[in-house]
């Protein structure tokens, strides 16, 4: 398992829940408007997950797709603990602390994103 650099944030490499059922997917380019990160792109055959180490499991692709084709866990690591952190609310662990590799939450200041 390797890190991904991204300005300042820094992402584990492949461990992404993210999948895309292709045979669902009817390529109306939603997941495309919503993601915050680019993870997927349009090609000729349609549909494909382009950066998956990019992926931050907000959820949004996969609320938002009409067709049922996006699934991901959202509402673990990275992404919930930022989100319940600007809320006020505890919840949600990143696993990439800064040099240690430890679970911290957003609030210790640990996060990574």
């Amino acid at each position: 398992m390797g890190v991904v650099k991204m300005g300042s944030m820094i992402y584990l490499k492949d461990v992404a829940t993210l999948a895309l059922d292709s045979q669902k997917c009817t390529g109306c380019g939603m997941c495309l408007e919503v993601c915050p990160h680019g993870v997927f792109k349009m090609n000729g055959q349609g549909l494909q997950i382009a950066d998956r180490n990019a992926c931050m499991e907000c959820g949004a692709c996969s609320r938002n797709c009409p067709a049922g084709a996006i699934s991901v866990q959202s509402g673990v690591g990275c992404a919930a603990a930022v989100i319940n952190s600007m809320l006020g609310r505890n919840g949600g662990e990143c696993c990439c602390g800064p040099q240690t590799g430890q679970n911290q939450t957003a609030k210790s200041g640990g996060c990574c994103c």
